[in-house]
C-alpha cells in the first residue's frame, strides 16, 4: 500500500491573505486576524482592549467599512464599533456578550490550473491511504473528489470512496482530512480539538485519529497533523505551542502503542525542521521512523518538502512505528506539481504548471510504499 502526505493549500478558495506573492505582504493581516478575533472573545472590553481592536481594524482595513480587501467583519446582531457620520471610528460594545460577530478573511478562487494539477499529483501517486492538510471542509474535499480523483477507462470510478474531515479549531478554514481507497474502510474516528494541558487548548486545527483495515485485515491507525506554524505571531509563543502539540501527538502515539496497535502513521505538515527543539517530544521522543531516513527515500536531491526543497524547508512528515517501518520498501518526495524557484527550473514539472499561481501547491508530496500481507 501507499501512504501519502500532501500540503494541498486548499482545493477551490484560499484566504487572499495567504495567497501573497510574499509572506511580508500576508503576515500582517493574519498577525492581525488573529489576534483580534482572540480579542473579541473577552467578557468585558477595557479602554486598552477597545484601543488594540481599533489598531487591528486598520491593520485589516476595516477601519472605514465592515468590508476590505482582506477582510470583513460581521456584525450579526448589535455592534462592536461606531463609525460616526463626521468620520472617525469608536468601539461600543463592552464584551463579547453586548455583540454577535468576528471578522473573518475573504477568499479568492484557487485557479483552474492548480485545481488541475493537485487532482494530477494525487493520481499520479496513488496513493491507498492520503493524508490531506489544509482542506476547505468535507463537502468541498467530496466535490474535489468525485469530479476529479476518478479512474480513467470505460468504467470510471471514484478513486477514495472513504474520506473524512472533521472541522478543526482554524477560523480561516483550513483544516485535516484522510482519504482511503476501497479495501481500506475508515473504522473508528477520534477527534483532539478539545485536547487541554496547563496552557489551554493544544491543537490549532486538530489531530484526528482514524482507524481503518487493511484488505490483509490489519488495523493501522493514521494521525494527520497540522502543528503551529512559524508565519506570525511571537516566535517564541510559536515554538512553545508547536512544542505542546509536538508532546500532546507523542502521548496520543504512545497510548495507541501501549493498547496494542502495532501499525501507525503519523503525517502531516509539522512546520519545522527535524533538529527543532520544539518537534523533539515527537521526533526523538518515541519510537517513531521518519520515512525520510530510510534507505531506499528518493528525496531527488533535495531534504526540503516546502518552497525550494532546501534543508531549512523540510517540514512535512510520515512518520512510522517500528512495525510498520519494518514493512516499508521505501519513498520519496514527489516535486511535479510545484513551482521550484523563480522561474520554476529547480526540477521536473507538469507541462499543465505554467506559472507559480497555477502549482498544486507550494509543498511538495511525501509518499512511503509499505507491504502488509
Amino acid at each position: 500500500m501507499r501512504i501519502v502526505s500532501f500540503n494541498v493549500e486548499n482545493f477551490f478558495a484560499r484566504p487572499r491573505a495567504m495567497n501573497q506573492d510574499t509572506w511580508a505582504q500576508g503576515r500582517p493581516v493574519l498577525a492581525a486576524h488573529s489576534e483580534l478575533n482572540a480579542l473579541l472573545e473577552k467578557p468585558t472590553y477595557l479602554a486598552q482592549d477597545k484601543a488594540r481592536i481599533l489598531q487591528l481594524l486598520g491593520v485589516l482595513g476595516l477601519t472605514g467599512s465592515d468590508s476590505a480587501p482582506m477582510a470583513v467583519l460581521r456584525q450579526i446582531r448589535g455592534r462592536l464599533v461606531r463609525r460616526p457620520p463626521g468620520g472617525g471610528i469608536e468601539v461600543v460594545a463592552t464584551g463579547r456578550g453586548a455583540w454577535v460577530g468576528w471578522v473573518d478573511l475573504t477568499t479568492e478562487p484557487v485557479t483552474a490550473a492548480a485545481i488541475g494539477n493537485t487532482a494530477r499529483v494525487i493520481r499520479d501517486l496513488n496513493p491507498d491511504i492520503l493524508g490531506v492538510v489544509e482542506a476547505e471542509n468535507r463537502v468541498v474535499l467530496k466535490h474535489f473528489s468525485d469530479a476529479q480523483l476518478r479512474t480513467s477507462g470505460p468504467t470510471p470510478r471514484i478513486l477514495f470512496p472513504h474520506l473524512m474531515l472533521i472541522d478543526g479549531n482554524d477560523d480561516r478554514g483550513i483544516d485535516v482530512a484522510l482519504l482511503t481507497q476501497a479495501g481500506y474502510p475508515l473504522g473508528a474516528m477520534r477527534s483532539h480539538i478539545d485536547d487541554t494541558d496547563d496552557r489551554g487548548v493544544v491543537f490549532s486545527r486538530d489531530c484526528p485519529e482514524y482507524e481503518l483495515r487493511t484488505p490483509g485485515g490489519h488495523r493501522l491507525v493514521v494521525l494527520v497533523n497540522h502543528l503551529k506554524s512559524k508565519g506570525y505571531g511571537p516566535q517564541a509563543s510559536n515554538n512553545d505551542k508547536r512544542r505542546r502539540q509536538a508532546q500532546r501527538v507523542a502521548d496520543i502515539y504512545r497510548r495507541l502503542r501501549a493498547s496494542g496497535v502495532r501499525y501507525v502513521a503519523v503525517l502531516g505538515d509539522f512546520n519545522d525542521t527535524p533538529d527543532s527543539a520544539p518537534l523533539a517530544p515527537l521526533l526523538t521522543g518515541t519510537d517513531l521512523r521518519d520515512i525520510s531516513t530510510h534507505p531506499k527515500f528518493d528525496n531527488g536531491g533535495r531534504p526540503g518538502t516546502f518552497g525550494n526543497g532546501t534543508a531549512s524547508q523540510h517540514i512535512d512528515y510520515l512518520l512510522l512505528s517500528p512495525a510498520l517501518y519494518a514493512k516499508t520498501s521505501g519513498g520519496g518526495i514527489w516535486r511535479k506539481g510545484a513551482w521550484g524557484g523563480v522561474n520554476g527550473t529547480l526540477w521536473p514539472h507538469y507541462d499543465s504548471l505554467t506559472s507559480k499561481v497555477d502549482a498544486a501547491s507550494d509543498h511538495a508530496a511525501l509518499y512511503a510504499d509499505v507491504t502488509l500481507t
